[in-house]
């Protein structure tokens, strides 16, 4: 690995320390600044925050290995999200950011939950919490995954003098860079970090498909297209061996984002309800050059292996393979610092969503409601840490899938909190048992979906998104659970709703 490669990543790891010494030196000193940054994120950081936390490595890894894999088709992924994303910010940003300061100022989304729904309090935010740690777990380790094959492809060679394993170390160094601010910096940390992780990914997605694009003989659009039709004919078709539930399957991932506790959070925590739709346009704005950029480096990185007979074993590390081969070590370095920052982004508001929840609805629920700020703080940091070892464990495995990992995650979140987070901001009548319905229905949905397989073969045909049964289930539980036992009182627009002791 050349020296110039190394000069950019270790600028890229400074910079990240250099932030989380600063929001330390800011931002911690009570649980409110240290898991909501006092709710004082301007439009742009919490709009690129929010992006960056959800693309993850699935950004750089995942959609450009299935693009250079399966085709355009692929793309349809891509356009759910940006779709979901939109609604979500249109639906639930504003709601949730007036309604969880209303709300004795919840600070995180099982404590909104119990305050919303006083009746079921304690139910709501327990089982929520556990839905949230272990669903952040596997995500987290998804990341991980995403780190681990970094290292094995680009800096086996550097890491085997150490005699470690090249993908086992690339876990550990990950997570000790994204512990380093995580633990010290809190929210604010994670939130700037984010900011600056996020115009890198973007300005990588920018270059890379140019680059690739225009390299070599056979270039441009013209030269692409003709070598893919060479490959498949339709490897450029929207709709080449679409069926219509693998379609449905593809641009259902949208629905996920309603019920995403590590993107919805970065709502709660914009400076006022104001200033929601600035964010929204910024943050899409981003997500649509993105993803735009992603689906360019899968199928012009088709094109330029195909013409120059370039073997790429996994199609997931095709972005490691150009950043290689066709770049000057320091901007090499700058595209796998890109990487890393998709990365990270996601794993450190991941882990910082999930000691939260350990935190509030663990910690001060059943063993210390009358605890102090610093005390946690403290205990948040600990979580962190503890939640992070169990994500390095499930990640140990070398050949799990970062897409499969995010697929199986997303739609866990998707289905338990998707319907349960929409209607509890738009709909009065909704009850707590009615929630507690919906919460418990669209996780054992999902979980027993991709126990069976279905999501792979569904009565023998293609299988069937798992976030799909989830959520339409949890969506009538609720709807019928609510109709049955409606309590008057629970939705109070009008002041703070106290949770139950």
């Amino acid at each position: 690995m050349q020296i110039g490669v190394w000069i950019s990543l270790a600028a890229y790891f400074v910079l990240m320390l250099a932030i989380g010494f600063y929001a330390w030196r800011k931002s911690t000193s009570s649980s409110e600044e240290y898991m909501l940054g006092g709710r004082q994120l301007s439009p742009s950081v919490a709009a690129l925050s929010a992006g960056a936390s959800d693309m993850s490595g699935w950004l750089l890894l995942g959609l450009p290995g299935a693009l250079f894999a399966s085709g355009l088709v692929e793309a349809w992924i891509g356009i759910g999200l940006f779709v979901g994303a939109f609604v979500n910010w249109i639906v639930v940003a504003p709601r949730l950011r007036e309604q969880t300061e209303r709300y004795d100022n919840s600070l995180t989304i099982p404590a909104f939950l119990g305050k919303r729904f006083p009746t079921k309090a304690t139910a709501l935010r327990t089982i929520s919490a556990v839905i949230i740690v272990v669903f952040f777990s596997v995500y987290t380790a998804s990341g991980l995954v995403a780190g681990g094959k970094l290292f094995e492809s680009a800096f086996g060679e550097f890491i085997n003098i150490s005699g470690i394993s090249d993908y086992s170390a690339g876990i550990w160094l990950t997570l000790a860079i994204v512990l380093a601010y995580t633990v010290v910096g809190g929210f604010l940390a994670v939130s700037l970090t984010d900011f600056v992780q996020g115009c890198i990914m973007m300005l990588a997605l920018v270059i890379m498909p140019l680059v690739v694009l225009y390299a070599g003989e056979g270039s441009g659009f013209s030269g692409a297209s003709n070598t893919l039709s060479g490959v498949d004919p339709d490897f450029l078709s929207l709709f080449n061996g679409l069926t219509f539930f693998g379609f449905l399957s593809a641009v259902t991932w949208g629905l996920g984002y309603f019920g995403q506790p590590h993107i919805i959070v970065r709502f709660m925590a914009v400076r006022s309800v104001r200033e929601v739709p600035k964010a929204r346009n910024i943050g899409m704005s981003w997500m649509a050059v993105s993803l735009i950029g992603a689906i360019g480096v899968g199928v012009f990185g088709r094109a330029y292996a195909q013409r120059n007979g370039l073997d790429v074993e996994d199609p997931e590390t095709i972005f490691i393979v150009l950043a290689e081969l066709l770049f000057h070590p320091l901007i090499t370095g700058f595209l796998l610092a890109a990487l890393l920052a998709a990365i990270m982004s996601t794993i450190s508001s991941q882990l910082l969503v999930a000691s939260s929840s350990l935190t509030e609805d663990f910690y001060r629920l059943f063993l210390r409601k009358k605890a102090g700020e610093m005390e946690m703080v403290n205990v948040g940091r600990v979580c962190v840490v503890l939640v992070a070892v169990v994500a390095a464990f499930i990640a140990s495995d070398p050949n799990s899938q970062v897409l499969g990992l995010v697929s199986n995650a997303w739609a866990g979140f998707g289905a338990a909190f998707g319907p349960l987070i929409i209607l509890a901001l738009t709909w009065p009548a909704m009850s707590g048992a009615g929630a507690v319905a919906g919460l418990v229905t669209g996780a054992v949905t999902v979980i027993v979906w991709i126990t069976l397989g279905w999501n792979s073969s569904f009565l023998g045909g293609p299988g069937i998104y798992e976030i799909i049964p989830g959520f339409l289930f949890a969506l009538i539980a609720i709807v019928v659970v609510s109709k049955q036992t409606e309590t008057s009182g629970e939705f109070r627009p009008e002041g703070r709703a106290q949770a139950a002791e």
